[in-house]
């Protein structure tokens, strides 16, 4: 095989990691991308220094080479015990090197000069100083206050370091508002619903993949996209040479595509598969005894169709089994789901059976493809109860929670609020969460959760008030929610609205004032709490090379910054309170913006690198050291330390949810109704008890399917830093490497039967069409999609963000469509999550 200089960079770059069973192909490839022959003089020369990656959730620590001063090389950070594997990382991290060194970033900041907002309309941004640009914001602050509304004022949160709790926690109630609004929603808030309802778990779980025997996955595709990518990368291999994959998804994904079994579902009817699955598990008595319980007298009486006497069964470490069977399980048969989900009855039968013959060395694995979904808190429950049924949550081979992360919060922020702050922080929150429609019960409580693709319609409406201004950062909202269209109004009627941002995105079209912030993983301070095999990690992001351009850093400078300004103008409190936040080592008061940030982080990371407290995991000899090495490590995962008690109302694994029966009849009781009033504005279909178990619930699709064929599935590409790397060439010129994607293009992929229906070959120009919105794109006929279905990648669709994300940047002319102008604004409401799976718009498509 030969390989031109062309064809080898392409290959090193794109694929990072060489997948295993490349066959003789990988030892060349894998050999060119770690040697290049022999490397660099220079390169070699330089110095490796540590800090994160946050191109996905999986928040890996890295290492840069850093040479003369340039980022020259991105690896896996060596210290990692979780997710490095001979220094890899995935592709997400090197592109991060075009990313920081884009000429298109924003440089300095700017303000805007057309008072007329549009996409259509060009800002005139001029630049000016930051000392101008900070004077304005802080003379918006002062006013806000001197009317007593800063309620008024939204922060709005993308992506974050746990450096978030200055900009996005103490800093908003310190000026008098409760309005600091996360991202959270659209990420995977239905996703945690699941695991809290049955286990009382509210976060990301991690797998363990290295004792597994099975595997199913509800939607994910964790060789390209999810949780622990590069981990999972890395030993997807050896999983498959022991255990057996099962992939659940309308799409033949990364994963799917080496898997033992594809399920194509039709998109929504997952939950058809779950508890079609749980049927076949119980009635053919599969369930893990020692973890769940037994029928007294050892006699199995889960028979189709007939219901079970509660008292026949001793449980063990579960509660409601029977109650479970009784409400929703004796019927949904194989049979049944078949019919529902469009998978064989046989091949249900057989994934449920080698599931449960696996325990409890077998993993659920559940993702957003299931569970955000208009009613996919349900779906979520009943896949994740599969775990609960064979005894794999937190149970070796299976699911994991997180270890205790040894940090301490920053100080409170109440002795230095006024009476116009705390009457400010009184007020509902501005995103209606807690109204009657919206419970968003996370953790148990009414309105505890986020409604964030709600904010454009607050905005808009001026419901539950008025929004005079808002700050944003790390995020890009008009572009990356659903029913994008109405944030391009609400921030149109946004008085005034500050961006702090990398790039010149869509939502920076729309500010008042632009400010340059800096890279994640290359000009910053921070640091963040993730985990995957077994370990949980702490990582530092730092200041790796010197800023590129003008830049700050968002969560810690900028405010200072503020403070800064506001205290010269007469209100002190902010800069009061940052200043009491003082370098643990020496005791001193931070005197400039950089100070600041290094001490909050000294101080929200002390228990782990200051001997003199004691914690479990990696030890350090103090700050330098943990600076140098960038990474501490928990000691690997305690299983079954929470099978003593859950943490439910019963302090059981529940399948029927006693802490889910609680949050909502509270709910009820808030708005004087009841459950099925509840169920009823939340657009489930259950009534009565049921309400309390996972079930089945049909899909809830916007559209006529005579006007509207088309199922609509979107997912993401293993080159996506979530929205942010379109204006990477490496992005667009390898994004072949997602299964029936093409280079330098935006496809809707459309299997062989319908393409032919439509007379559409691969090249063809369409439009795409749904009750919401259309977009723009190019047809790929492609196998790997199921019929009466079309499947497009998200992250296309730019018509700002930079020359190369943009088609035509100066014309705002897009390059491709933006999903989200396609799929609705709608809600998983119990959990506040934003719906973009589980085909919830159906489409039409026109040749052009």
């Amino acid at each position: 095989m030969k390989l031109s200089r062309r064809s080898f960079i392409k290959a090193s770059v794109a694929t990072g990691v060489i997948a295993a069973g490349a066959g003789g192909t990988k030892p060349m490839l894998q050999a060119l991308a770690e040697n290049s022959g022999k490397e660099n003089k220079q390169v070699s020369e330089g110095e490796w220094r540590p800090t994160v990656c946050q191109g996905c959730t999986t928040w890996c620590a890295v290492q840069v080479k850093v040479v003369n001063g340039r980022a020259v090389k991105v690896r896996g950070n060596p210290h990692s015990k979780a997710n490095n594997h001979d220094g890899k990382v995935c592709p997400r991290a090197h592109l991060s090197l075009q990313q920081v060194y884009d000429p298109d970033r924003i440089k300095t900041p700017m303000k805007r000069t057309n008072p007329k907002k549009g996409r259509n309309e060009d800002p005139q941004f001029v630049p000016i100083t930051w000392d101008e640009a900070i004077d304005e914001i802080a003379e918006k602050f002062l006013e806000l206050r001197k009317n007593n509304e800063p309620h008024k004022f939204v922060l709005m949160r993308g992506r974050y370091t746990y450096l978030r709790e200055i900009l996005y926690g103490a800093f908003p109630k310190l000026i008098g508002s409760p309005n600091s609004i996360s991202h959270s929603a659209l990420c995977a808030e239905a996703e945690k619903f699941g695991s809290y309802y049955t286990e009382h778990y509210w976060g990301y779980r991690d797998y363990d993949l290295r004792n597994t025997r099975y595997v199913i996955l509800w939607g994910a595709d964790p060789l390209a996209s999810n949780r622990q990518v590069p981990h999972a990368m890395n030993v997807w291999g050896e999983v498959m040479d022991r255990a057996k994959v099962a992939v659940i998804d309308p799409r033949l994904s990364v994963t799917a595509a080496k898997a033992d079994e594809w399920l194509p579902v039709i998109p929504g009817e997952d939950g058809a598969l779950a508890t079609a699955m749980a049927h076949v598990i119980l009635t053919e008595g599969l369930w893990n005894k020692s973890f769940v319980g037994d029928f007294v007298d050892g006699v199995n009486r889960f028979k189709q169709g007939e219901t079970v006497d509660p008292e026949t069964f001793q449980e063990n470490l579960t509660y409601g089994l029977v109650r479970w069977w009784n409400l929703e399980l004796k019927d949904r048969t194989p049979q049944w789901a078949e019919q529902k989900a469009g998978i064989p009855a046989e091949q249900i039968i057989r994934v449920a059976r080698e599931f449960a013959e696996a325990a409890p060395k077998a993993i659920s694995w559940l993702s957003p493809g299931t569970s955000m979904q208009v009613r996919g808190g349900y779906a979520a429950m009943a896949a994740h109860a599969l775990n609960g049924l064979v005894g794999s949550v937190d149970n070796v081979g299976g699911t994991i929670r997180s270890a205790k992360y040894p940090t301490q919060a920053i100080p409170s922020v109440e002795p230095f609020m006024d009476d116009i702050a705390k009457a400010g922080n009184k007020h509902h929150k501005v995103d209606q969460r807690g109204y009657k429609e919206f419970p968003a019960l996370k953790k148990g409580k009414s309105g505890k959760g986020v409604v964030t693709n709600r904010l454009a319609d607050a905005i808009l409406d001026e419901d539950p008030y008025e929004v005079k201004m808002a700050i944003g950062y790390w995020n890009n909202f008009t572009f990356s929610c659903a029913g994008a269209s109405r944030w391009e109004k609400a921030l149109e009627k946004l008085p005034f609205f500050v961006h702090i941002t990398t790039h010149p995105s869509e939502m920076a079209m729309f500010a008042d004032i632009v400010l340059p912030a800096a890279h994640h993983l290359y000009e910053r301070l921070g640091y963040i709490e993730s985990k995957a095999n077994t370990i949980s990690y702490i990582a530092m992001n730092q200041r790796v090379i010197e800023p590129v351009w003008d830049v700050r850093i968002d969560e810690t400078e900028i405010p200072w910054m503020i403070a800064e300004k506001l205290a010269e103008k007469g209100f002190t409190n902010v800069l009061d309170y940052f200043k009491s936040i003082k370098d643990p080592e020496t005791g001193k008061t931070p005197t400039n913006s950089w100070e600041f940030s290094e001490y909050v982080l000294k101080t929200m990371t002390q228990p782990i690198w200051d001997p003199a407290i004691k914690t479990e995991g990696d030890q350090f000899s103090g700050w330098e050291e943990f600076k140098k090495v960038g990474i501490w490590n928990s000691e690997p995962y305690k299983f079954r330390n929470k099978w003593k008690d859950f943490g439910t109302k019963t302090g059981k694994f529940e399948f029927y949810s006693e802490t889910l029966k609680a949050a909502l009849e509270h709910h009820a009781e808030k708005h004087n109704t009841n459950v099925d009033d509840i169920m009823k504005v939340t657009k489930y279909q259950a009534r009565g008890e049921l309400a309390f178990v996972p079930h089945y619930e049909e899909p809830f699709r916007w559209g006529d399917e005579k006007e509207y064929p088309f199922i609509f599935v979107e997912h993401r590409s293993r080159l996506n830093r979530e929205a942010r790397s379109a204006n990477c060439q490496w992005y667009q010129e390898f994004k072949d490497v997602d299964p029936g994607d093409e280079r330098w293009d935006d496809v809707a992929k459309i299997n062989p039967v319908d393409a032919g229906k439509l007379g559409l070959k691969t090249g063809d120009k369409i439009r795409l069409k749904s009750p919401t919105g259309e977009i723009e794109c190019t047809a790929k006929v492609w196998e790997g999609v199921r019929p009466g279905t079309i499947v497009k990648c998200y992250g296309q669709g730019h018509w700002a963000y930079g020359r190369i994300a943009a088609k035509d940047f100066k014309k705002r002319m897009p390059r491709g469509g933006n999903n989200n102008e396609l799929l609705p604004a709608d809600y998983e409401r119990l959990s506040g999550s934003t719906v973009r799976h589980g085909g919830v718009t159906r489409v039409k498509v026109e040749k052009l």
